[in-house]
């Protein structure tokens, strides 16, 4: 017998070194060099006046700045509430970023380094006993109704027995429609609270569209008395890049942007993984602007997505006391720097995503230009749900600049993950020829710099205050004194706990 379900109708160095280092860091915090943004190291205590609010959070996989242009309804909540500008994915492979924004802390901390076990997966992050401990199980506790729907971690099967269960659903959830192997948009398995469910590939099995369905009737059975937290995780407009039948066809002269590091024409000063690229021709191009096309036509089903759930928050008068959030896992580049397409990278198309927030007392039109990073989105969750944040949790809660108000004391840098190569042609995210697949890495963001330390031993500089595409390499012409600044940094960061982070992160 099969373990599914048919779908029937809708169905389916040295201690002193590192002391030093650290009341060197906690000096220059105190000597106010941190930029405009934060309250400090963060303990959530507030609480909310009145009803407790619903936070609603839209997450697309691999979807970078430059498709916010042909989403409607995105560019009208950039009108209506908050847009970071900067705000930065820690990790940008799929699953390593999502155990951060589940649990706050960097992949150093989650032990989710890769999107495949034995360094990552929901393997992983099960063994680790990380499910334990999310926004989801703290808001659960404290009286929301928490629902996700869409992707989950990498490694999570529905149509396996996992955990001891066919169809596991993790603590915290109260409402559970989950799959990781959604990429198709169709033929999939969902766990629907705990059942494995088939969909086949009627249109009407598109995904996004039964994630949006599905959204429309969990906050239609919401009551007054019980808020909700429900994070919608889409696969769009990750690989392949299916577009809805309806969008098949739109945008048919749409090509992806020509910056100035689009098919670089030297990368002599690149590392050596990134140096054997070759240009990459008009063929290559072509199909760079073919699957950009089917990016553009995938998320147009998203942007409809946010308009059917704000269209039923509205209607049922829950949209006066509903956060809603859109954000990305990480970006993804496309003929940057010779690279076809991908991410993985420390360059700004793969790490800075898009983060827009509207809800009440957020101010209409405001961008806010301070560091954030998807470490932040748990304890501002908790904080908006009048819960107070775990100290070992890296991040900080966002609130504040919700609300207009002016942040002291701020962070100055974000730190950057990665363990690589890729190399399991299984993994999702396995990359093609010419895509990009860099080696193990950490790196350094800071207003105006960008700095990696490869573990092969090469290093990485730019100047983004004269070089913002980064083409130019200085890793060799850096100042001594500097580079030892920022190795410095690098290293606190990459060490750090809780409010250790919170800390460093203020270092420049």
């Amino acid at each position: 017998m099969s373990p599914f379900t048919p779908r029937t109708g809708s169905v389916v160095g040295s201690a002193r070194r590192w002391l030093a280092l650290l009341l060197s860091l906690s000096l220059m915090a105190a000597c106010g060099l941190g930029g405009s943004g934060s309250t400090g190291p963060s303990k959530v205590t507030a609480t909310p006046q009145g009803p407790r609010p619903n936070i609603l959070f839209i997450l697309t996989d691999d979807l970078s700045w430059d498709l916010v242009d042909y989403m409607p309804q995105v560019k009208r909540m950039r009108e209506q509430g908050v847009t970071f500008t900067n705000f930065f994915a820690t990790n940008t492979l799929c699953c390593p970023s999502r155990a951060t924004i589940l649990t706050g802390r960097y992949s150093h901390n989650t032990q989710v380094m890769t999107n495949e076990p034995p360094n990552g997966g929901w393997q992983r992050f099960h063994a680790n006993g990380a499910e334990r401990d999310t926004f989801a199980t703290s808001l659960q506790a404290a009286g929301y109704r928490t629902g996700l729907m869409g992707k989950y971690l990498n490694g999570y099967d529905p149509a396996k027995v996992q955990a001891g269960a066919l169809a596991y659903v993790p603590p915290g959830w109260t409402e559970w429609y989950a799959t990781s192997l959604g990429y198709q948009e169709y033929n999939y398995v969902l766990s629907e609270n705990g059942r494995a469910v088939r969909y086949g590939n009627r249109p009407e099995d598109y995904l996004t569209d039964v994630l949006a369905d599905k959204a429309v009737d969990f906050i239609n059975r919401t009551t007054t008395n019980r808020p909700f937290l429900l994070k919608i995780s889409t696969f769009a407009p990750h690989a392949p890049f299916t577009p809805a039948p309806r969008h098949a066809k739109l945008f048919p002269k749409v090509k992806a942007p020509r910056g100035p590091a689009f098919d670089e024409v030297d990368v002599s000063d690149k590392p050596r993984w990134m140096q054997a690229w070759p240009r990459i021709g008009a063929p290559g191009i072509r199909t760079i602007d073919r699957k950009y096309r089917g990016r553009v036509r995938m998320v147009q089903a998203v942007d409809e997505l946010i308009a059917k759930v704000r269209r039923v928050l509205a209607e049922r008068g829950l949209d006066r006391n509903t956060y809603v959030l859109f954000g990305s896992d990480n970006g993804f580049h496309m003929g940057q720097h010779r690279l076809v397409e991908g991410k993985g990278t420390a360059y700004d198309v793969d790490i800075r995503v898009p983060l827009i927030v509207t809800g009440p007392g957020v101010p209409s039109g405001r961008v806010v230009h301070a560091f954030a990073q998807n470490t932040d989105l748990r304890p501002t969750f908790e904080e908006l749900a009048g819960v107070k944040t775990p100290d070992y949790v890296d991040g900080r809660s966002l609130v504040p600049f919700l609300h207009g108000r002016t942040v002291q004391g701020w962070r100055n840098s974000v730190l950057i993950e990665h363990a690589g190569p890729v190399s399991d042609p299984s993994d999702p995210d396995y990359p093609g020829r010419g895509w990009g697949n860099p080696p193990s890495y950490a790196a350094v963001r800071t207003p105006h710099e960008l700095y990696l330390e490869y573990d092969q031993g090469e290093r990485e500089y730019y100047d983004l205050r004269n070089d913002p595409s980064a083409l130019n390499n200085l890793a060799d012409r850096l100042p001594q004194e500097r580079r030892d600044q920022l190795a410095a940094l690098l290293a606190a960061l990459r060490h750090c706990v809780g409010a250790a982070c919170r800390t460093a992160d203020q270092g420049r």
